[in-house]
C-alpha cells in the first residue's frame, strides 16, 4: 500500500452524503497533490471549498493557511466544522462569489478547486481576469474538473440530457482535457504545467454512489447506462510567471 492510498484512508468517515457534494473531491485533491505538491506553509485559496474537507485536507496533508471560500455553504457552517476538526487555527472560511473574490492581487501561492471550476470558469478569458491576478508570481491554479473523453451521440447523447435535465447550460460545463487547455490558451504571464487525465475516476464517483446522497443514487443509474464511458476527471495545473 503506497502513501497515498494510507493518507485517504484516513479520511473515510467524510465519505458519505453529509459531506461529499459529488464525487469524492478528497481523491480528487489527494491525486492532485501527489502529482504537483504545494509548499508547506503557503497560503492557499480553496476555491468551492463546500462543506469544507478539502480546506481540511490541505490544512492536514498539505500543511498551507486556507482561505475556504464557498457560495452555496456559509462561513459560520464552515467555521463549525473546522473548529470541530481542530484545524480552525489553519483555516479562515469566507462567503463569497468567485466572480467577485474580496481578495487583494499577487496575495496567493496557490488556488485549489475541486470540482467546481467549471460553474464558473468555463468561459473565454476568466482565468486571465479573474484568478491569475490573486496568484504570487510562480503561485499555481490547481484545479480537478469534471468533463468528458469525447462528447455523445445520438441516443447516448438523449441519455446524457435526460441525465441532465435538459439543462444544456449544465451539459456545456463538462468539455473535453483539450478544450480546457485551449480555453485556457497561451500567455506572457502564464503557462499550463500539467494536463492529465486523474486516475482516481472509478474510486471518486463509486465513494459519490454509495454514500448515500440520492443525487449519488440516481447519477448511479445514468452510470449502469453507459454515461460514465464518455466521462473523465480532469487535473489541470496553471503557473503565473
Amino acid at each position: 500500500m503506497n502513501n497515498s492510498i494510507k493518507r485517504i484512508d484516513n479520511y473515510k468517515e467524510y465519505f458519505t452524503k453529509e459531506y461529499l457534494m459529488g464525487p469524492n473531491s478528497l481523491r480528487l485533491l489527494d491525486e492532485m497533490l501527489a502529482k504537483y505538491p504545494l509548499k508547506e506553509g503557503g497560503r492557499v485559496m480553496d476555491l468551492g471549498c463546500g462543506m469544507g474537507i478539502t480546506s481540511m485536507f490541505l490544512a492536514k496533508e498539505a500543511k498551507v493557511n486556507v482561505f475556504a471560500t464557498d457560495l452555496w455553504i456559509s462561513a459560520t457552517q464552515n467555521a463549525e466544522n473546522f473548529k470541530k476538526w481542530g484545524v480552525d487555527d489553519r483555516i479562515i472560511p469566507i462567503h463569497a462569489d468567485a466572480n467577485d473574490l474580496p481578495y487583494a492581487e499577487g496575495y496567493f501561492d496557490a488556488i485549489v478547486s475541486v470540482d467546481a471550476y467549471h460553474y464558473f470558469a468555463a468561459k473565454k478569458g476568466y482565468m486571465q481576469e479573474k484568478m491569475l491576478p490573486y496568484l504570487k508570481k510562480g503561485g499555481v491554479l490547481v484545479i480537478a474538473v469534471p468533463g468528458l473523453k469525447e462528447k455523445p451521440v445520438g441516443e447516448d447523447y438523449e441519455i446524457m440530457m435526460e441525465w441532465f435535465e435538459g439543462d444544456k447550460e449544465a451539459y456545456e460545463t463538462f468539455q473535453t482535457r483539450e478544450w480546457w487547455v485551449d480555453l485556457i490558451g497561451k500567455g506572457d504571464d502564464f503557462e499550463i504545467v500539467m494536463d492529465i487525465d486523474l486516475d482516481c475516476f472509478d474510486e471518486a464517483w463509486n465513494d459519490w454512489f454509495i454514500s448515500g446522497h440520492e443525487y449519488g443514487i440516481k447519477d448511479k443509474r445514468y452510470f449502469d447506462r453507459g454515461m460514465g464511458e464518455y466521462l473523465s476527471f480532469i487535473g489541470l495545473v496553471i503557473r503565473r510567471i
